[in-house]
């Protein structure tokens, strides 16, 4: 019995390792070389192979496994660049808020402001790096000289971030003298200064919201009786204070797919109403862009943001994921002997049994695979198979907690990218 057991378990794993080896010379010969990391060469080789779908599509999601990829973010910026040059992308849509859209668009659009200080006007800090910054430093190059209605566009598709909006409302009505009673101007001012408390019950957007839709429909009547010149300002506060109905919405209803939702609402209409060619390209982790959902951190079927994403737009829209397989991390560390703080954090390897595994051992640095292609392969059980990979969001990595969920290829991505060495990005967030 014990020699048929290991028989079994022996023939289990040559198929196994049979099968990665046939996968690996797959990639070889179908997956699409990227030269190099660096944002300001160009995709040669993409240019000359594009994948169908992709040419096709019209908004692009770029996700990253961890949002400390210095990679990850030279890559999509790459791939953003492009997209703007040869399919008149410019729109750009990223995982931050509202709040964070007026000063760099003012910035990028030739105004005030400068490279120093300029990414002070987001919300999440990952994106406090010299990667994003020269991201934005080169769209405000991009659109020197041009008319406004070929300039690219910043936007931010988040709700957890509203600060300042209840201000931009007060000084509108003020300046117009809109007869909005204080008692609600009032409550703007308390949506924006609740906190979101999670896993916790509560009543708040019950309770708020129609509060939140009077003023809008005052503001909206208002706005019929006022010059054209004025509308602008009207339409950026209403467009302000949805934003603050969303994040309202999710202070009661705070998890992951409710906050998706309110982001692909977001997303949706930024396409529809600010993209004259529905053009636009999406800045966000890999959970976020994915067309299936979330990681298995439970058994609901939970809709992530690019699962509605898909099923709204169709093929009009393109996931892009990113795997990685060694290199230099951070987490946020805590415990009671030292003060909470970021730390590197090194990969020699990928970790047994993912996708990265495997991956890693192709001929080429970075590169880029047509699922679409691999799923009509001679390889195509590879990417069905469910394997696990990393994801690793807000707090980074920490070798402590468990960054592995079991994914299909197949069913997330309609394009991925893979990283064989990652660094982090350039800032002053990581302690030596």
């Amino acid at each position: 019995m014990r020699i048929f057991i290991l028989s079994i378990t022996y023939f289990i794993l040559f198929q196994t390792y049979a099968q990665d080896d046939k996968a690996v010379n797959w990639i070889n010969e179908n997956a699409i070389k990227i030269e190099d990391a660096d944002p300001d060469t160009n995709l040669t080789i993409f240019n000359n192979n594009i994948p169908q779908k992709f040419a096709d599509a019209k908004i692009f999601g770029f996700g990253e496994t961890t949002h400390q990829g210095k990679e990850f973010f030279d890559i999509k910026t790459k791939f953003f660049k492009y997209l703007v040059e040869n399919q008149d992308v410019k729109v750009f849509i990223i995982e931050d808020s509202y709040t964070s859209e007026a000063g760099i668009n003012e910035w990028i659009s030739g105004g005030k402001g400068n490279a120093e200080t300029i990414a002070n006007n987001f919300s999440i800090g990952f994106w406090y790096c010299k990667e994003v910054v020269n991201l934005l430093e080169w769209m405000r190059s991009y659109n020197f000289n041009k008319p406004k209605d070929e300039q690219i566009k910043f936007y931010g598709m988040d709700i957890q971030n509203v600060k300042n909006i209840n201000q931009e409302i007060r000084d509108l009505v003020k300046n117009y003298n809109i007869p909005i009673p204080e008692e609600l101007l009032l409550i703007a001012d308390q949506c924006v200064e609740k906190k979101v408390e999670y896993m916790q019950s509560n009543n708040w957007a019950d309770t708020q919201t129609p509060k939140l839709i009077e003023i809008r429909s005052i503001l909206v009547d208002f706005k019929k009786g006022i010059k054209n010149e004025n509308s602008v300002e009207f339409n950026s506060a209403i467009r302000a204070l949805d934003y603050l109905i969303k994040h309202t919405y999710y202070v009661q209803n705070n998890y992951s797919q409710d906050r998706d939702l309110k982001m692909f609402e977001n997303a949706k209409w930024i396409v529809e109403n600010k993209s004259k060619n529905g053009k636009a390209f999406i800045w966000a982790h890999n959970e976020h862009i994915n067309n299936k959902g979330f990681g298995n951190y439970s058994n609901r079927n939970i809709y992530n943001f690019g699962r509605h994403m898909k099923e709204y737009f169709k093929n009009d829209y393109y996931s892009v994921g990113f795997d990685f397989g060694t290199g230099t991390q951070a987490g946020y560390f805590s415990n009671i002997n030292e003060k909470p703080s970021w730390k590197k954090v090194e990969l020699n390897k990928p970790f047994a049994k993912t996708y990265a595994e495997t991956l890693i051992d192709t001929k080429d640095e970075i590169y880029f695979i047509d699922i679409y292609k691999a799923l009509n392969g001679s390889s195509s059980n590879f990417f069905k198979k469910k394997t696990e990979q990393i994801v690793a969001g807000g707090g980074g990595f920490n070798p402590k907690n468990n960054h592995l969920y079991q994914k299909k290829f197949s069913e997330m991505y309609d394009g991925l990218i893979f990283v064989k060495n990652i660094t982090l990005p350039t800032n002053n967030l990581i302690s030596k």
